[in-house]
């Protein structure tokens, strides 16, 4: 059995993304898995605190999670961090559809945000 070499691995095409259909906001939006780097950057952005005075900070965990998945066609994000207030002012129902499907293609699970907590 071969393994990967760093080409391999580097040119693999491995973020999964599914079209879901948000009848609230009139139609379809497309959901990309997280990144490495963009999932670090979300679990940072709800631990507030250092060492053992870690805390999460549950506001607009639905709202940012959206923001750092829904991609045009191209692939690129549709939201930036500006959009996030704005973005959690939508329907709790369309944005949990959402943040569901980028849960799921994320790896991301809701013990995921209970260990950041205690760690």
């Amino acid at each position: 059995m071969a393994f990967l070499s760093k080409a391999d691995i580097l040119a693999a095409s491995d973020l999964l993304s599914e079209s879901v259909h948000v009848p609230e906001w009139g139609g379809e939006v497309l959901v990309r898995g997280l990144t490495g780097a963009q999932r670090d950057e979300f679990e940072a952005s709800v631990v507030v605190g250092k060492g053992s005075n870690r805390d999460v900070n549950i506001k607009n965990l639905r709202a940012k999670l959206v923001a750092l998945s829904v991609v045009d066609e191209t692939g690129a994000l549709v939201f930036s961090d500006a959009d996030v207030k704005a973005l959690g002012d939508k329907s709790a129902v369309a944005l949990q559809r959402v943040f569901e499907v980028a849960q799921r293609l994320s790896g991301l699970s809701g013990a995921d945000v209970e260990e950041l907590s205690k760690n």
